[in-house]
């Protein structure tokens, strides 16, 4: 993997302790990790209640291969509303984007096993799939259902299975 990913990573390892040590979520005591954070569904959801901080956002928009208009598009809101969230650095965003920003991680992670590249990876959300009803799998990322079909897709590659 590259290494710029895996400085990312370790920045987000970092975000990640310092959010659930401010945010008195029970994370019963262990290290965690971007990895394993997005294994565990119930950390998932109490970091979803209490509001990502923009700081970890910020990281995850880095980490991810989506534009700032990607995202805009992804939370419902402007890029305009994305700057001023960027502005006041103690923002949090509410548990609706929250929600969304996890999601975008969880399809990029698991692209990332799959392709073992963000440029591959970005090539393959943009070009229209078959098996996705001739959609680019970017396009369907905005709806929870749509991210389940783009993940279950990337499974689906991953394990050899080709529709």
């Amino acid at each position: 993997m590259e290494t710029s990913i895996k400085k990312i990573e370790g920045k987000l390892d970092k975000e990640l302790s310092a959010f659930f040590k401010t945010s008195n979520i029970n994370s019963g005591n262990k290290q965690i990790t971007y990895e394993k954070f997005l294994e565990d569904k119930m950390l998932i959801i109490s970091a979803i209640r209490a509001g990502i901080p923009y700081a970890l956002f910020d990281l995850i928009q880095h980490y991810t291969p989506f534009s700032e208009y990607d995202w805009a598009n992804f939370l419902d809101i402007s890029t305009k509303s994305l700057q001023r969230y960027k502005a006041s650095s103690e923002h949090h965003f509410k548990p609706i984007h929250s929600e969304k920003i996890i999601e975008m991680a969880e399809v990029t992670k698991v692209g990332l096993v799959v392709f073992g590249d963000m440029e591959k990876l970005k090539l393959w959300l943009n070009t229209p799939s078959y098996a996705l009803g001739n959609l680019k799998p970017i396009e369907l990322l905005k709806d929870s259902y749509g991210k389940e079909m783009v993940i279950g897709e990337l499974h689906r590659i991953d394990y050899g299975i080709f529709v």
